[in-house]
Protein backbone atom coordinates (compact mmCIF):
# COMPACT_ATOMS: atom_id res chain seq x y z
CA UNK A 1 0.00 0.00 0.00
CA UNK A 2 1.79 3.45 -1.15
CA UNK A 3 1.36 6.49 1.13
CA UNK A 4 -1.10 7.93 -0.63
CA UNK A 5 -3.25 4.73 -1.20
CA UNK A 6 -6.85 4.88 0.73
CA UNK A 7 -9.01 2.46 1.76
CA UNK A 8 -12.52 2.12 2.09
CA UNK A 9 -14.89 2.36 4.79
CA UNK A 10 -15.68 -0.98 6.12
CA UNK A 11 -19.53 -1.74 4.03
CA UNK A 12 -20.91 -4.10 1.38
CA UNK A 13 -18.62 -5.48 -1.21
CA UNK A 14 -20.40 -5.24 -4.52
CA UNK A 15 -21.90 -8.68 -4.49
CA UNK A 16 -23.05 -8.29 -0.61
CA UNK A 17 -24.72 -4.69 -2.06
CA UNK A 18 -26.60 -6.29 -4.89
CA UNK A 19 -27.73 -9.36 -2.11
CA UNK A 20 -28.39 -6.49 0.13
CA UNK A 21 -31.08 -5.06 -2.83
CA UNK A 22 -32.50 -7.89 -4.04
CA UNK A 23 -29.81 -8.28 -6.94
CA UNK A 24 -29.79 -4.77 -8.48
CA UNK A 25 -27.36 -2.43 -8.66
CA UNK A 26 -27.44 0.97 -6.83
CA UNK A 27 -27.54 2.34 -10.05
CA UNK A 28 -30.62 0.34 -11.24
CA UNK A 29 -32.28 0.53 -7.48
CA UNK A 30 -32.12 4.71 -7.93
CA UNK A 31 -33.39 4.63 -10.74
CA UNK A 32 -36.39 1.74 -10.50
CA UNK A 33 -37.29 2.62 -6.99
CA UNK A 34 -36.23 5.54 -5.48
CA UNK A 35 -38.87 7.64 -4.56
CA UNK A 36 -41.37 5.28 -6.61
CA UNK A 37 -42.00 2.09 -5.58
CA UNK A 38 -41.89 -0.11 -2.69
CA UNK A 39 -39.05 -2.83 -2.70
CA UNK A 40 -39.15 -6.11 -0.36
CA UNK A 41 -35.84 -8.17 0.03
CA UNK A 42 -35.42 -11.73 0.74
CA UNK A 43 -32.22 -12.59 2.59
CA UNK A 44 -31.08 -8.72 1.85
CA UNK A 45 -28.69 -9.94 5.36
CA UNK A 46 -28.86 -13.77 5.30
CA UNK A 47 -29.29 -14.68 9.05
CA UNK A 48 -28.92 -11.18 9.72
CA UNK A 49 -29.03 -11.10 13.84
CA UNK A 50 -28.20 -7.68 14.49
CA UNK A 51 -25.95 -6.52 17.69
CA UNK A 52 -28.72 -5.52 19.89
CA UNK A 53 -31.05 -7.18 22.23
CA UNK A 54 -33.44 -6.90 24.52
CA UNK A 55 -31.08 -6.13 27.71
CA UNK A 56 -28.62 -3.79 25.12
CA UNK A 57 -31.71 -1.86 24.60
CA UNK A 58 -32.51 -1.08 27.72
CA UNK A 59 -29.71 -0.23 28.48
CA UNK A 60 -29.30 2.18 25.56
CA UNK A 61 -33.35 3.55 27.01
CA UNK A 62 -31.93 4.14 30.39
CA UNK A 63 -29.09 6.64 29.29
CA UNK A 64 -29.43 9.98 28.96
CA UNK A 65 -27.66 10.81 25.84
CA UNK A 66 -29.89 8.82 24.21
CA UNK A 67 -33.34 9.47 22.54
CA UNK A 68 -35.84 6.92 23.51
CA UNK A 69 -39.46 6.85 23.21
CA UNK A 70 -42.24 3.90 24.50
CA UNK A 71 -45.16 2.95 22.89
CA UNK A 72 -47.59 0.83 24.34
CA UNK A 73 -51.44 -0.06 22.83
CA UNK A 74 -54.47 -0.94 24.54
CA UNK A 75 -57.12 -1.46 22.22
CA UNK A 76 -57.54 1.81 20.28
CA UNK A 77 -55.87 3.63 22.91
CA UNK A 78 -52.22 4.67 22.47
CA UNK A 79 -49.69 5.96 24.99
CA UNK A 80 -46.15 7.16 24.34
CA UNK A 81 -43.72 8.32 26.61
CA UNK A 82 -39.86 9.70 26.10
CA UNK A 83 -37.14 8.40 27.97
CA UNK A 84 -34.62 8.03 29.75
CA UNK A 85 -36.64 5.39 31.58
CA UNK A 86 -35.66 3.59 34.27
CA UNK A 87 -34.63 -0.08 34.14
CA UNK A 88 -37.47 -1.59 36.88
CA UNK A 89 -39.78 0.43 34.85
CA UNK A 90 -39.30 -1.23 31.32
CA UNK A 91 -38.99 -4.89 32.83
CA UNK A 92 -42.75 -4.50 34.68
CA UNK A 93 -43.97 -3.74 30.68
CA UNK A 94 -46.61 -6.18 29.59
CA UNK A 95 -45.57 -9.50 27.83
CA UNK A 96 -47.64 -8.12 24.78
CA UNK A 97 -48.70 -4.69 22.54
CA UNK A 98 -45.08 -2.19 23.50
CA UNK A 99 -42.77 -0.90 21.50
CA UNK A 100 -39.02 0.62 22.54
CA UNK A 101 -37.49 2.77 20.17
CA UNK A 102 -33.72 3.89 20.29
CA UNK A 103 -32.80 6.94 17.68
CA UNK A 104 -29.74 7.56 16.40
CA UNK A 105 -28.10 4.02 17.37
CA UNK A 106 -25.27 4.57 14.97
CA UNK A 107 -23.75 7.61 17.24
CA UNK A 108 -23.43 5.19 20.02
CA UNK A 109 -22.37 2.11 18.84
CA UNK A 110 -19.58 1.43 16.01
CA UNK A 111 -21.99 -1.95 15.10
CA UNK A 112 -24.60 1.14 14.08
CA UNK A 113 -22.18 3.32 11.89
CA UNK A 114 -21.00 0.33 10.26
CA UNK A 115 -24.46 -0.58 9.10
CA UNK A 116 -24.82 2.81 8.04
CA UNK A 117 -22.33 2.83 5.69
CA UNK A 118 -23.58 -0.23 4.15
CA UNK A 119 -26.40 2.27 2.23
CA UNK A 120 -23.73 5.03 1.21
CA UNK A 121 -24.93 4.70 -2.22
CA UNK A 122 -26.66 7.40 -1.18
CA UNK A 123 -24.88 10.63 -0.25
CA UNK A 124 -24.86 11.10 3.25
CA UNK A 125 -25.83 14.43 3.37
CA UNK A 126 -29.09 12.76 2.97
CA UNK A 127 -28.49 10.34 5.51
CA UNK A 128 -30.12 10.76 9.31
CA UNK A 129 -30.01 7.59 11.31
CA UNK A 130 -30.37 4.09 12.51
CA UNK A 131 -33.68 3.65 14.44
CA UNK A 132 -33.47 -0.04 16.28
CA UNK A 133 -37.14 -0.90 17.74
CA UNK A 134 -37.98 -3.87 19.87
CA UNK A 135 -41.10 -4.93 20.04
CA UNK A 136 -43.01 -7.04 22.23
CA UNK A 137 -45.66 -9.29 20.46
CA UNK A 138 -48.65 -7.16 19.04
CA UNK A 139 -46.35 -4.35 19.48
CA UNK A 140 -46.07 -1.53 16.81
CA UNK A 141 -46.93 2.19 16.42
CA UNK A 142 -50.11 1.89 14.12
CA UNK A 143 -50.59 2.32 10.60
CA UNK A 144 -48.62 5.90 9.73
CA UNK A 145 -46.25 7.17 6.48
CA UNK A 146 -42.77 9.01 6.79
CA UNK A 147 -41.85 12.05 5.09
CA UNK A 148 -38.31 10.52 3.85
CA UNK A 149 -37.00 7.12 2.52
CA UNK A 150 -36.60 4.10 4.73
CA UNK A 151 -35.03 0.50 4.96
CA UNK A 152 -36.59 -1.70 7.46
CA UNK A 153 -34.19 -4.50 8.08
CA UNK A 154 -35.80 -6.98 10.09
CA UNK A 155 -33.00 -8.20 12.78
CA UNK A 156 -34.38 -11.37 15.21
CA UNK A 157 -37.88 -12.26 15.31
CA UNK A 158 -40.42 -11.53 12.69
CA UNK A 159 -42.57 -8.75 12.02
CA UNK A 160 -45.57 -8.81 9.33
CA UNK A 161 -45.85 -5.44 7.86
CA UNK A 162 -48.78 -4.02 5.75
CA UNK A 163 -48.12 -1.54 3.37
CA UNK A 164 -50.96 0.73 1.02
CA UNK A 165 -49.75 3.49 -1.58
CA UNK A 166 -53.03 5.41 -0.73
CA UNK A 167 -53.50 8.81 -0.92
CA UNK A 168 -55.56 9.36 1.95
CA UNK A 169 -52.97 9.92 4.41
CA UNK A 170 -55.54 12.07 7.23
CA UNK A 171 -54.65 11.42 10.52
CA UNK A 172 -56.42 10.41 13.37
CA UNK A 173 -56.95 13.21 16.37
CA UNK A 174 -56.05 13.88 20.03
CA UNK A 175 -53.67 10.71 19.77
CA UNK A 176 -50.30 11.21 20.52
CA UNK A 177 -49.05 9.05 17.48
CA UNK A 178 -49.32 10.29 13.87
CA UNK A 179 -51.51 7.45 13.25
CA UNK A 180 -53.69 7.78 9.72
CA UNK A 181 -57.43 7.83 10.26
CA UNK A 182 -57.84 5.37 7.66
CA UNK A 183 -55.79 2.69 6.41
CA UNK A 184 -56.59 -0.20 3.44
CA UNK A 185 -53.64 -2.58 3.47
CA UNK A 186 -52.86 -3.39 -0.13
CA UNK A 187 -50.04 -5.91 0.69
CA UNK A 188 -48.64 -7.91 3.53
CA UNK A 189 -45.51 -9.47 4.10
CA UNK A 190 -43.96 -11.08 7.06
CA UNK A 191 -40.16 -10.03 7.47
CA UNK A 192 -37.80 -12.84 9.30
CA UNK A 193 -33.95 -12.14 10.32
CA UNK A 194 -32.18 -10.52 7.10
CA UNK A 195 -35.38 -9.82 5.18
CA UNK A 196 -35.38 -5.89 4.21
CA UNK A 197 -38.35 -3.19 3.21
CA UNK A 198 -37.89 -0.05 1.65
CA UNK A 199 -40.34 2.22 1.24
CA UNK A 200 -40.34 5.53 -0.61
CA UNK A 201 -41.78 8.82 0.87
CA UNK A 202 -45.82 9.04 2.33
CA UNK A 203 -46.26 5.44 1.67
CA UNK A 204 -48.55 3.93 4.09
CA UNK A 205 -47.40 1.24 6.28
CA UNK A 206 -48.20 -0.60 9.65
CA UNK A 207 -45.83 -2.83 11.01
CA UNK A 208 -46.78 -5.27 13.88
CA UNK A 209 -44.80 -7.96 16.18
CA UNK A 210 -45.59 -11.31 15.55
CA UNK A 211 -43.23 -12.50 18.05
CA UNK A 212 -40.36 -10.58 19.73
CA UNK A 213 -38.70 -8.77 17.71
CA UNK A 214 -36.09 -6.14 16.77
CA UNK A 215 -36.11 -4.21 13.40
CA UNK A 216 -33.58 -1.67 12.31
CA UNK A 217 -34.99 1.19 10.29
CA UNK A 218 -32.35 3.51 8.44
CA UNK A 219 -33.91 6.83 7.71
CA UNK A 220 -32.83 9.17 5.25
CA UNK A 221 -32.90 13.52 5.63
CA UNK A 222 -35.57 15.02 3.77
CA UNK A 223 -36.03 18.67 4.98
CA UNK A 224 -38.84 20.53 3.66
CA UNK A 225 -38.41 23.61 1.37
CA UNK A 226 -39.46 25.57 4.09
CA UNK A 227 -37.23 24.83 6.76
CA UNK A 228 -34.43 25.42 4.62
CA UNK A 229 -35.56 28.76 3.01
CA UNK A 230 -35.99 29.78 6.60
CA UNK A 231 -32.53 28.44 7.74
CA UNK A 232 -30.94 29.98 4.72
CA UNK A 233 -32.55 33.32 5.03
CA UNK A 234 -31.89 33.19 9.00
CA UNK A 235 -28.41 32.38 8.14
CA UNK A 236 -27.75 34.83 5.82
CA UNK A 237 -29.36 37.74 7.61
CA UNK A 238 -26.01 37.23 10.01
CA UNK A 239 -23.87 38.63 7.41
CA UNK A 240 -26.90 41.32 5.46
CA UNK A 241 -25.64 44.66 5.35
CA UNK A 242 -27.66 47.27 3.10
CA UNK A 243 -26.30 50.64 4.41
CA UNK A 244 -27.93 53.76 4.85
CA UNK A 245 -31.45 54.37 6.57
CA UNK A 246 -34.96 55.50 5.15
CA UNK A 247 -35.33 58.83 4.60
CA UNK A 248 -38.19 61.18 2.92
CA UNK A 249 -37.03 64.34 1.92
CA UNK A 250 -40.02 66.69 0.49
CA UNK A 251 -42.43 64.86 2.33
CA UNK A 252 -45.85 66.37 1.67
CA UNK A 253 -48.67 66.77 4.30
CA UNK A 254 -50.76 63.40 4.69
CA UNK A 255 -54.47 63.38 4.23
CA UNK A 256 -54.52 60.33 5.20
CA UNK A 257 -52.40 59.63 8.63
CA UNK A 258 -53.24 55.86 9.33
CA UNK A 259 -52.08 54.49 5.49
CA UNK A 260 -49.14 52.86 4.78
CA UNK A 261 -47.09 54.94 2.83
CA UNK A 262 -46.33 53.89 -0.58
CA UNK A 263 -43.01 55.46 -0.90
CA UNK A 264 -42.14 53.32 2.06
CA UNK A 265 -42.78 50.19 0.78
CA UNK A 266 -41.52 51.51 -2.92
CA UNK A 267 -37.87 52.05 -0.79
CA UNK A 268 -38.07 48.48 1.01
CA UNK A 269 -38.98 46.82 -2.14
CA UNK A 270 -36.09 48.51 -3.88
CA UNK A 271 -33.67 47.66 -0.76
CA UNK A 272 -34.73 43.77 -0.25
CA UNK A 273 -33.68 43.61 -4.15
CA UNK A 274 -30.55 43.88 -3.65
CA UNK A 275 -30.12 41.46 -1.36
CA UNK A 276 -28.75 38.88 -3.68
CA UNK A 277 -26.65 35.29 -2.87
CA UNK A 278 -24.11 32.96 -5.62
CA UNK A 279 -24.28 29.79 -5.43
CA UNK A 280 -21.20 29.08 -2.97
CA UNK A 281 -23.02 31.40 -0.19
CA UNK A 282 -26.00 28.40 -0.23
CA UNK A 283 -23.14 26.05 -0.71
CA UNK A 284 -21.67 26.89 2.56
CA UNK A 285 -24.79 27.05 4.14
CA UNK A 286 -26.22 23.66 2.88
CA UNK A 287 -23.00 22.04 4.08
CA UNK A 288 -22.61 23.39 7.47
CA UNK A 289 -26.38 23.12 8.13
CA UNK A 290 -26.52 19.50 6.70
CA UNK A 291 -23.50 18.73 9.23
CA UNK A 292 -24.41 20.02 12.01
CA UNK A 293 -24.75 16.97 14.66
CA UNK A 294 -27.74 16.79 16.46
CA UNK A 295 -28.53 18.45 19.66
CA UNK A 296 -27.68 15.69 21.77
CA UNK A 297 -24.65 15.13 20.30
CA UNK A 298 -21.60 15.70 23.06
CA UNK A 299 -17.82 15.05 21.56
CA UNK A 300 -15.16 13.76 23.96
CA UNK A 301 -11.68 15.21 23.31
CA UNK A 302 -8.92 13.42 24.58
CA UNK A 303 -7.05 14.03 27.68
CA UNK A 304 -3.97 14.65 25.42
CA UNK A 305 -3.96 16.55 22.12
CA UNK A 306 -0.80 14.86 20.49
CA UNK A 307 1.65 17.50 18.53
CA UNK A 308 2.02 17.93 14.73
CA UNK A 309 5.29 15.96 14.98
CA UNK A 310 3.03 13.11 16.62
CA UNK A 311 0.64 13.38 14.27
CA UNK A 312 2.69 13.12 11.91
CA UNK A 313 4.26 10.07 13.10
CA UNK A 314 1.06 8.34 13.59
CA UNK A 315 -0.63 9.00 10.00
CA UNK A 316 3.19 7.57 8.35
CA UNK A 317 2.07 4.15 10.59
CA UNK A 318 -1.52 3.91 10.12
CA UNK A 319 -4.44 6.52 9.20
CA UNK A 320 -7.16 8.17 10.50
CA UNK A 321 -10.90 7.90 10.95
CA UNK A 322 -13.82 9.71 11.34
CA UNK A 323 -15.37 9.64 14.66
CA UNK A 324 -18.89 7.90 14.28
CA UNK A 325 -20.80 10.88 15.60
CA UNK A 326 -18.81 13.18 12.94
CA UNK A 327 -20.54 14.35 9.55
CA UNK A 328 -17.85 15.48 7.09
CA UNK A 329 -19.15 16.78 3.72
CA UNK A 330 -17.04 18.74 0.95
CA UNK A 331 -18.01 21.01 -2.65
CA UNK A 332 -15.52 22.16 -4.91
CA UNK A 333 -12.70 24.65 -2.46
CA UNK A 334 -14.97 23.71 1.03
CA UNK A 335 -15.23 20.70 3.51
CA UNK A 336 -17.66 20.83 7.00
CA UNK A 337 -17.07 18.98 9.41
CA UNK A 338 -19.51 19.14 12.14
CA UNK A 339 -21.34 22.78 11.14
CA UNK A 340 -17.65 24.38 10.62
CA UNK A 341 -16.52 24.89 7.36
CA UNK A 342 -12.84 25.14 6.32
CA UNK A 343 -11.97 26.84 3.00
CA UNK A 344 -9.83 25.30 0.62
CA UNK A 345 -8.39 27.92 -2.44
CA UNK A 346 -6.72 25.40 -4.47
CA UNK A 347 -9.13 22.17 -3.62
CA UNK A 348 -10.43 20.56 -1.05
CA UNK A 349 -6.87 17.51 -0.57
CA UNK A 350 -7.51 14.21 -1.72
CA UNK A 351 -6.78 12.97 1.81
CA UNK A 352 -10.37 14.87 2.82
CA UNK A 353 -12.13 13.61 0.02
CA UNK A 354 -11.24 10.35 1.07
CA UNK A 355 -12.33 11.13 4.39
CA UNK A 356 -15.33 12.04 3.85
CA UNK A 357 -16.13 9.77 1.23
CA UNK A 358 -14.42 6.72 3.49
CA UNK A 359 -15.00 7.81 6.57
CA UNK A 360 -11.14 6.58 7.31
CA UNK A 361 -8.09 7.11 5.16
CA UNK A 362 -4.86 5.07 5.98
CA UNK A 363 -1.53 6.89 5.39
CA UNK A 364 -1.94 10.24 3.57
CA UNK A 365 0.25 12.69 3.25
CA UNK A 366 -1.40 15.87 4.03
CA UNK A 367 0.45 18.97 3.91
CA UNK A 368 1.49 21.11 7.32
CA UNK A 369 -2.08 22.94 6.93
CA UNK A 370 -3.79 19.59 6.76
CA UNK A 371 -1.42 17.98 9.78
CA UNK A 372 -2.86 21.28 12.08
CA UNK A 373 -6.19 20.84 10.89
CA UNK A 374 -5.95 17.19 11.73
CA UNK A 375 -4.51 17.90 14.80
CA UNK A 376 -7.30 20.16 15.45
CA UNK A 377 -9.93 17.47 14.71
CA UNK A 378 -8.50 15.31 17.09
CA UNK A 379 -8.32 17.92 20.29
CA UNK A 380 -12.36 17.67 19.43
CA UNK A 381 -12.89 14.44 19.08
CA UNK A 382 -13.61 14.60 15.84
CA UNK A 383 -11.36 11.80 14.51
CA UNK A 384 -10.03 9.33 15.59
CA UNK A 385 -5.69 7.99 15.10
CA UNK A 386 -6.16 4.01 13.59
CA UNK A 387 -3.51 1.77 13.11
CA UNK A 388 -2.67 -0.08 9.53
Amino acid sequence: MTPREHRARPGASPAERARLLGGLTPAQFLRTHWHRHHHLIREALPGFEGFLDRNRMFELACRDDVESRLVVRDGRQWSLDYGPFRRKDLARLPARNWTLLVQGVDLHLDEGARLLSRFDFVPRARLDDLMVSYAAPGGGVGPHFDSYDVFLLQGPGRRRWRISAQTDLDLRSNLPLRILRRFLAQDSFVLGPGDMLYLPPRFAHEGTAVDECLTYSIGFRAPSHSELAQEFLHDLADGLDLPGRYADPGLTPSRHPGRLPSRLVDAAEDQLRRVRWQRRTLESFLGRYLSEPKRDVVFEPPADAPSVAGVRKALSRGGVRLHRKSRLLYCPGSAFMNGEVYRFPRGVPSWLVALADRGEVLRPDPSPAGLELIREWLGHGFVVLVTD
